[in-house]
């Protein structure tokens, strides 16, 4: 028993030792450049302690997380009841997938130019590349997911008198449900990297704005305070969204 519990409380402190070593590692090759061109993470940690204490940081994070709530969220209403239902008709499937399948290659940020031209500057461009991030890998999933329930879970709702409403949701969205989260995850993904590069690209606030302000400036160590901070709320975000799918998987009764 005593072992197992130091097996386990070496395991959970593994990651930590990895950050460390990583830390250790990144410092060491910082030696051998200029601080302005490689800076280690003493000089990254003070300028993130500086961001943080003229509020740039919070700001500019806050505008960044509206910014990917509203389009990824905006994305996921629209493209999982759209997958349910090109999923479960096969005829609607066959087709709107040509369309699918020449709108999915092109890149969000190639929508770039329009989305201004659109929308203005502003949020608007950048929650519109967001969505355009997420939508096609959570369509996709969620069609792809509903096309690959058994059909002996639709026979055996029809066994038990179960009518068409009943059906899909007792059943289909259910059964659908793994294959949805593992498109919402990718998503989460594909969305965070375009909002930085949107911001990057157009934007007057937001991280992405804050690492290009901080190249024209030359602060390498503000641009590795960004990118750490970014890195660090995609973590978040993804640990999130592992509780929600918990919970929503005990609620179906979906297992651990």
């Amino acid at each position: 028993m005593r072992r197992g519990l130091v097996h386990r409380l070496g395991m959970a402190t593994l990651p930590v030792w990895i950050l460390m070593l990583f830390g250790g590692v990144w410092g060491l090759i910082a030696q051998f450049y200029p601080p302005d061109q490689f800076p280690g993470p003493a000089a990254m940690a003070r300028a993130l302690i500086e961001v943080a204490m003229d509020g740039r940081l919070w700001t500019n994070t806050w505008i960044s997380l509206v910014r990917f709530a509203g389009g990824y969220l905006l994305a996921v209403a629209v493209a999982v009841p759209l997958g349910l239902l090109l999923g479960r008709f096969g005829v609607l499937g066959r087709l709107f997938d040509p369309l699918i399948q020449v709108m999915r290659p092109i890149s969000p940020i190639a929508w770039f130019p329009l989305a201004v031209l659109w929308f203005g500057i502003g949020n608007a461009p950048a929650i519109y590349i967001i969505y355009l991030a997420a939508f096609f890998p959570v369509l996709l999933t969620t069609i792809g997911a509903v096309r690959g329930i058994p059909e002996v879970y639709l026979k055996v709702a029809a066994n038990f008198g179960a009518d068409p409403r009943m059906t899909f949701l007792r059943v289909i969205v259910p059964a659908a449900f793994p294959g949805i989260m593992v498109g919402l995850h990718i998503a989460v993904g594909t969305a965070w990297i375009h909002l930085v590069a949107g911001e990057m690209l157009g934007a007057q606030s937001g991280l992405g704005y804050m690492i290009v302000d901080a190249r024209n400036f030359l602060r390498t160590d503000l641009i590795m305070a960004g990118m750490l901070v970014i890195g660090l709320l995609g973590l978040a975000i993804y640990r999130g969204m592992r509780v929600l799918e918990r919970a929503v998987g005990r609620y179906w009764g979906l297992g651990q």
